[in-house]
């Protein structure tokens, strides 16, 4: 791993750098990293959407607010940001190497846009269908079911990895045939937020899924926005390297824990 990185230093890191966490702005660091390093990644960017609306949580209103990574800014502030992070990222991928990138409506269509703008070829759109959504409280619009997650390759000559027997395999709606691009896939358990809780966290079910889908054992996956480490136990469960950037040690720390916990799995 000290190929794919040498001026800066791991937050944490565990068997010879093959899991690695670091501390700090995104876009900085992924300047840090050697060009044509990752076999995937993935992102789940900021969604601009803390601006003190309001949502239901546990039968209680509460405010959406993330945290100040999340405020939202203008949408020509939102796309400078996008395209500048989606840029390095192009750059470190492997030639057919791929990205997912999860988003709402709140920034997706950006991503969409950055990820024609900077020549990716988008491979498909996903719709992650949450199943038992938050029921919303002003009853003036649809509830919000659904977040999206783009798949692009680096160009549209690239031949991009796709482990279709194993997605069939699993099968959504139905093992044992092709796999839909809706994807049912409840929150993330209990067991899930033992160490603590990120207000965006993914499911692990959900991850696991993209790393079976686009990746082998031994791969090396980047999730620049890694919050509260999921992408990492993911990989690890599944044998593939992983390095995450995260910005707030609170978040980092409860990466680690997760870490911690999985390491018995851990082989290539």
């Amino acid at each position: 791993m000290s190929t794919v990185f040498k001026n800066i230093k791991p937050y944490y890191s565990k068997h010879k750098g093959n899991i690695s966490l670091f501390k700090g702005n995104s876009l900085e660091i992924l300047k840090e990293f050697k060009s044509e390093s990752f076999d995937m990644i993935f992102a789940d960017p900021p969604y601009f959407l803390s601006n003190d609306g309001i949502t239901c949580q546990g039968g209680k209103m509460v405010k959406v607010n993330k945290g100040k990574w999340d405020v939202g800014m203008s949408p020509s502030e939102i796309h400078e940001f996008n395209k500048a992070w989606l840029e390095e990222c192009k750059r470190i991928l492997k030639p057919n190497a791929t990205i997912f990138v999860s988003g709402t409506s709140h920034n997706i269509y950006s991503v969409g846009f950055c990820l024609q703008e900077l020549g990716y070829k988008i491979i498909n759109d996903i719709s992650w269908f949450k199943i038992n959504p938050p029921p919303n409280l002003s009853c003036r619009y649809f509830t919000h079911s659904t977040e999206t997650i783009l798949w692009a390759k680096k160009d549209k000559k690239a031949k991009h990895l796709f482990n279709y027997s194993v997605m069939k395999q699993i099968g959504d709606p139905t093992p044992g045939k092709q796999m839909l691009s809706l994807w049912r896939i409840l929150p993330p358990r209990k067991e899930e937020k033992k160490y603590g809780k990120h207000p965006t966290q993914k499911p692990l079910t959900l991850l696991e899924r993209i790393i079976l889908a686009s990746t082998n054992k031994g791969d090396l996956i980047l999730d620049p926005f890694s919050g509260s480490g999921t992408t990492g136990v993911a990989a690890i469960n599944n044998g593939r390297k992983y390095i995450g950037i995260e910005f707030d040690k609170k978040y980092l720390d409860v990466s680690i824990k997760r870490i911690e916990d999985t390491d018995y799995k851990f082989h290539f």
